[in-house]
């Protein structure tokens, strides 16, 4: 089943929400990084987050959501954009460590209790949106509840969530971000809080096969949800041929003389998606007579 996306209006206009299946995004992350289980579950609720984000652009406008904790994986970083495309890494995909009190992958561990959030949104201004909040828990949904509430002024409730199977393989992921509109009433905020509640875990709604719309459904009720759109998702990278030979000639002409002296070529891999590209003698000394 494809990945996809839903968004949404609820309450007669009161509620925005977003929901998401990100199986497929996260798989390809997974096989491409080559996560395992604490890094595959950070990163994917990452990557989730990030899609429904993006959802909220229009056009070529794009953003960058970055997590920078103390915890042993390091920063993830993720792009994404409006046209559903979404790309990411995280610094220590090798992170694997106890599962926590409650049996699951332990998420905050690997992420870190200490660190920043920060978004970057290119909307076509002269000057990017940019927006920094601290770390409030390291699981990742309440931090980006935190994000939303405090950089962009949107009382949000964000659940993300992803499957991870035992030889680290991905079983599923997904995720739904519910924001509160200007004007909203007190009883349309009372009745929300109380389904977020006594709603199960976003993981177990995806454990059990719902579909974004579904899962909507389960948090506001199926009679207040209007689907408004549906669109389809995937990991995007944008990195090509041509834009790695812009960054080799950037390092100019001496650095590339170098790099054929004493290796006599050169391999540079996308962060994002771990392609490599390989240069032999020949092309770059095509490069080096470009400059």
């Amino acid at each position: 089943m494809k990945d996809y996306l839903v968004k949404a209006l609820a309450f007669n206009g009161e509620v925005r929400a977003y929901s998401v299946k990100s199986t497929n995004i996260v798989k390809e992350a997974q096989e491409r990084h080559d996560t395992w289980s604490n890094a595959s579950a950070a990163l994917g609720r990452t990557l989730t987050a990030a899609t429904m984000m993006g959802a909220m652009l229009k056009g070529d406008e794009k953003l960058t959501l970055k997590v920078e904790g103390n915890g042993p994986i390091g920063h993830i970083l993720v792009d994404s954009n409006a046209k559903g495309e979404v790309r990411g890494y995280v610094q220590n995909p090798h992170v694997q460590t106890e599962l926590n009190k409650h049996g699951k992958i332990d998420v905050a561990k690997a992420v870190g209790t200490v660190g920043t959030i920060s978004v970057v949104k290119d909307i076509g201004m002269r000057e990017p949106f940019t927006g920094s909040v601290p770390i409030v828990s390291g699981e990742l949904g309440e931090d980006f509840t935190y994000y939303f509430a405090v950089s962009e002024q949107t009382p949000s409730s964000v659940g993300v969530g992803v499957l991870v199977n035992p030889d680290h393989s991905i079983l599923a992921s997904g995720g739904f971000i519910i924001q509160i509109l200007p004007g909203a009433s007190e009883e349309c905020i009372k009745q929300i809080e109380n389904r977020l509640k006594t709603i199960k875990p976003v993981s177990k709604l995806i454990e059990e096969g719902l579909t974004p719309e579904e899962i909507l459904y389960e948090v506001l009720g199926k009679e207040e949800v209007k689907v408004l759109e549906t669109m389809d998702v995937k990991f995007q990278c944008q990195c090509s041929r041509e834009r790695i030979e812009g960054a080799l000639l950037s390092i100019g002409k001496q650095e590339l003389e170098l790099i054929l002296e004493e290796d006599g070529e050169a391999e540079v891999t996308c962060h994002f998606c771990n392609q490599p590209y390989h240069y032999s003698d020949e092309q770059l000394k095509e490069l080096i007579n470009k400059l």
